[in-house]
């Protein structure tokens, strides 16, 4: 089971789909940085293309956090190759092709019923260490605007209340 403040869960030579090639991708490829790594259902689907393009408009913002992106679903390199080609030419961040499902079941995220992953997503620290889950059902899209408010608060360091955003007091803060 997936915990925060324990290491993320490794992968290594997990195929994944990045403007129009293919490539080998390991967790240790990360190290060093943050990452943001979101699992979601499937390809060609609805609520699906709207947190990937979210993600894709705020990537360069992710990048001066010092933070990567990286997406995974159980589709094949080939059905994100025709979807993203086709579809979602402005994704610069690389999606994994999870067809063992190795990966999906070690973060927890695994639908053994619908046989998909479900919406997960992980803050992982520049050591590898997880510091923030969340897990939804498949038909609630997340917030990336939260997502880069968490990282902030993560990388600040201090104790932040509910709703903190950069440049506002913490609670460690006198």
């Amino acid at each position: 089971m997936i915990q925060v403040g324990k290491q993320a869960p490794d992968f290594q030579n997990i195929t994944a789909y990045h403007k129009g090639e293919f490539h080998k991708v390991n967790l240790s490829d990360y190290r060093g940085k943050w990452l943001v790594f979101f699992f979601y259902p499937r390809d060609f689907t609805f609520i699906c293309p709207t947190e990937i393009r979210g993600f894709a408009k705020a990537c360069g913002d992710f990048k001066s956090q010092s933070c990567n992106i990286l997406a995974c679903s159980t589709d094949s390199e080939w059905s994100h190759k025709n979807w993203f080609e086709r579809d979602l030419p402005e994704v610069d961040y690389p999606i994994l092709a999870d067809v063992t499902l190795n990966v999906s079941k070690a973060y927890d995220v695994y639908d053994e019923v619908e046989g998909q992953a479900n919406r997960g997503l992980f803050i992982i620290d520049p050591e590898g260490i997880v510091k923030y889950t969340l897990i939804s059902a498949a038909s609630v899209g997340r917030s990336v605007t939260e997502t880069m408010r968490v990282l902030k608060a993560l990388q600040s360091g201090d104790l932040c209340p509910a709703e903190w955003n950069q440049g506002e007091k913490t609670l460690s803060r006198a």
